[in-house]
């Protein structure tokens, strides 16, 4: 069962959670991260990416500038930027886009839990990639991007939730892209027992976004661990920083293909083969936008083509029968030639967030042809991890993104 407990939450001062509050630190090139922190000096940004504080002669991964986050991090607890709680709390997170809310838990996982599969992950990790967050955590001494996790909703978890709701709110701001984020802390010993108590009747938790971060975090515990010989479970290296969904309130957006060249093939020539694999539709000029599983469009030589898989060539099997697969394995691969997406740079990935416009924009600029998905579900998500498998490659694009900078998990 799963071990979710309440923890002391390093968190912005009241008046600088809005200015404080920032988007993860991967959805930035280094360029685009130095630009953000220049606009907003007190971003978390600036720690979660310190070598925005250094010209471009520091490499990002150099020792300096971990060195540089932990001091910029501890610097803005001591001034005041940042309090500590004074009990252990769960705290509640809602990000609303475009009237759309969706509620989680702030609170701490167990690495034990990971390692034991309670806590199941869909994605494999890359070493190069975990070793910048591994550095950073361990220097900072604290987890400061909390991973995204999902979990079959719970009846006794929403009673509390929904009662904690109707208290004002601890922070309550719009940031720069239009999401709203509001938290409350809950705080009443009956609350904390019942929202522990409930998360340890459940049997799954599944990683949705964030498994680098996650694989780091664990990794960091291990370590301390190896330093710690006579640790008892209970320190905080042993638990990881987490905001966990209720399934029934997440909403996964599509996660889109766009390609270089048609492999030799002419427009027409590669529509014909399309054609031969799927359903086609009628060519339209306006953008035709997936309704339903079984179901992509195609944007090829300026029109939109809805294209429909035959139900009974869907595998029953939960990876090969997600819509990504069947396109990788069915065109991607045996027409256009792409044996590996995740290498391969003539393919390229474009997040829902983004619009079927971007697509055009892309094959009016350095592409051929590209493909809008229907979005993988929570439940197809579930599936995947149940059965030890694995995803392709950028089979899921969650929005919102939860910010860093709200909740950091000190690991002492």
């Amino acid at each position: 069962m799963a071990v979710i407990r309440p923890f002391s939450a390093i968190r912005p001062c009241r008046e600088k959670a809005e200015k404080i509050a920032a988007l993860p630190y991967d959805v930035y090139n280094r360029e685009e991260a130095k630009e953000t922190v220049k606009r907003n000096t007190e971003s978390f940004l600036r720690i979660d990416r310190a070598e925005t504080q250094f010209d471009d002669s520091v490499d990002t991964y150099a020792p300096e500038v971990y060195e540089k986050a932990h001091e910029l991090l501890w610097g803005m607890v001591r001034d005041g930027s940042f309090v500590k709680e004074e009990k252990n709390c769960y705290y509640i997170y809602e990000l609303t886009m475009d009237e759309r809310a969706q509620t989680g838990i702030a609170a701490c996982a167990s690495i034990d839990d990971y390692e034991q599969g309670v806590i199941k992950k869909h994605e494999n990790t890359r070493a190069e990639k975990e070793q910048d967050r591994i550095n950073h955590v361990d220097i900072c001494n604290a987890q400061t991007g909390p991973i995204f996790l999902a979990y079959r909703a719970n009846a006794v978890i929403n009673e509390v939730v929904d009662a904690v709701k109707k208290e004002e709110a601890l922070y309550d701001f719009v940031s720069e892209d239009g999401i709203r984020h509001r938290v409350w802390v809950i705080s009443q010993e009956g609350q904390i027992r019942a929202v522990e108590n409930a998360f340890a009747s459940i049997g799954e938790i599944y990683i949705a976004d964030g498994h680098h971060r996650a694989a780091s975090a664990v990794k960091v515990g291990q370590k301390r661990r190896k330093e710690h010989p006579g640790y008892t479970g209970e320190e905080e290296f042993n638990y990881f920083l987490s905001v966990l969904f209720p399934d029934e309130e997440l909403m996964i957006m599509d996660y889109n293909r766009v390609v270089r060249d048609l492999n030799g093939m002419t427009a027409e020539t590669f529509l014909q083969r399309i054609a031969q694999l799927f359903s086609v539709g009628a060519p339209q000029s306006q953008p035709v936008k997936p309704q339903k599983k079984g179901e992509f469009s195609m944007y090829l030589a300026g029109k939109w083509y809805l294209c429909t898989i035959p139900k009974n060539e869907i595998p029953d099997h939960p990876v090969q029968g997600l819509d990504v697969s069947v396109l990788q394995e069915r065109v991607l691969s045996p027409v256009l030639g792409i044996q590996d997406p995740k290498t391969d740079n003539r393919i390229d990935f474009v997040g829902g967030i983004r619009g079927l416009e971007e697509l055009k924009r892309r094959c009016e600029t350095d592409c051929e042809v590209a493909f809008a998905m229907y979005p993988t579900s929570i439940q197809e998500l579930f599936a995947v991890a149940d059965a030890g498998l694995l995803m392709p490659p950028k089979s899921t694009w969650f929005e919102p993104k939860l910010r860093s900078g709200i909740f950091i998990h000190a690991l002492d």
